[in-house]
């Protein structure tokens, strides 16, 4: 069968020509089109669930009437249901999220948790949160216990054909909306993402799936760590493991240590063919930057990187730039590309550039 076409190598070519802040432009107004037609669609969706004009079709129920007869995904349904039901009540939601002061993952986290009394304080503080931000927020308002550490042997990945489509599920087993209802493809342990889940203040869950070899590795430093962790507490040996290992990193990649060797004083901090950045430098600058991406665009915004981090020199090293702190700022991978680009040109960096 072959699709309806679609002028979509037309509309390559229009963004193509297009100059870079006539893309950004029209990529936001997209943006807040779409914002509208998201609230539009959920107060649509909460007036005929109200209606309960699902019972018109041959559906039971208006998650049904999303999936069956609009086409909608499990948990796309499932969000914009959530979210619709308590519009109802609280109409300001809709309205946050046509702005973008809020987004439809983040509402739907916060919804069970919204009451008459905590609704504008809470929806105030979760503004332009990202959901890992609103997540930690719910787990605030409703904190959890401690998990217990737990080692256990996984089950061997069942092969594909094995695997229950939810098609297949009894229809018994489908119920009306909810998070946990919503049927979703089995997938193998084997390729099952690590969690971290906040579970109260400052408290996480941290799950992930390790190989016999890692887990032989652990008993090895539970055993030489039982005299400093009595109870071989799990938690505490890998924050141990992982704090030494963060120390020696940060010792090499930003020259943090308790016990520097040479002061700023005694560093070489001219200009240099070396690329090479004396540890005094680097220390400083580390410090100085917060170990963040120090780039900040034309509206104040700051990059919130904090991994693949560079040394920048304000003062091209090309154009003779020294290595002192005044001269060098912690950049992003990606930031510090953007920046060569704007000094040398895009062409000319292409020819240097590292695979990303």
């Amino acid at each position: 069968m072959r699709l309806a076409s679609f002028p979509s190598d037309d509309l390559v070519v229009d963004l193509r020509s297009l100059s870079d802040d006539d893309l950004l432009r029209r990529l936001a107004e997209l943006l807040r089109r779409s914002r509208r037609s998201e609230s539009e669609l959920i107060a649509h969706i909460g007036e005929v669930d109200q209606r309960r004009l699902y019972a018109r079709e041959a559906v039971p129920s208006m998650f049904e009437y999303c999936t069956d007869i609009l086409h909608l995904s499990e948990h796309e349904a499932y969000l914009r249901i959530t979210v619709a039901r308590a519009a109802r009540t609280c109409p300001l939601l809709l309205a946050m999220l046509a702005d973008g002061r809020h987004h439809l993952s983040g509402v739907a986290k916060l919804v069970p948790h919204l009451t008459d009394a905590n609704r504008e304080d809470l929806l105030a503080r979760a503004v332009h949160k990202s959901k890992r931000e609103i997540c930690e927020l719910v787990a605030e308002l409703a904190p959890r216990a401690d998990v217990p550490a737990l080692i256990r042997k996984q089950p061997e990945p069942r092969a594909a054909s094995s695997l229950v489509s939810p098609a297949a599920a009894p229809a018994s087993a489908t119920l009306e909306l909810g998070p946990d209802r919503v049927p979703t493809s089995a997938v193998p342990p084997s390729v099952r993402a690590a969690v971290v889940q906040p579970l109260a203040p400052a408290r996480y869950m941290v799950q992930f799936t390790a190989s016999a070899a890692f887990r032989a590795k652990l008993q090895r430093l539970q055993a030489l760590m039982r005299h400093s962790v009595r109870d071989g507490d799990l938690a505490s040996i890998i924050e141990a493991a992982v704090t030494e290992k963060l120390q020696r990193l940060e010792a090499r990649r930003f020259a943090r240590t308790s016990a520097p060797r040479k002061t700023l004083a005694k560093a070489n901090t001219m200009a240099s063919s070396s690329r090479y950045i004396p540890a005094a430098v680097r220390r400083i600058v580390h410090a100085r930057d917060g170990g963040r991406c120090r780039y900040v665009d034309d509206d104040g915004r700051r990059c919130r990187a904090r991994e693949r981090l560079e040394f920048h020199h304000l003062e091209g090293h090309a154009r003779g730039g020294d290595r002192s702190p005044e001269n060098m700022r912690l950049m992003c991978r990606a930031h510090n590309v953007h920046l060569a680009e704007k000094e040398y040109g895009r062409d000319l960096m292409a020819k240097y550039r590292r695979p990303t």
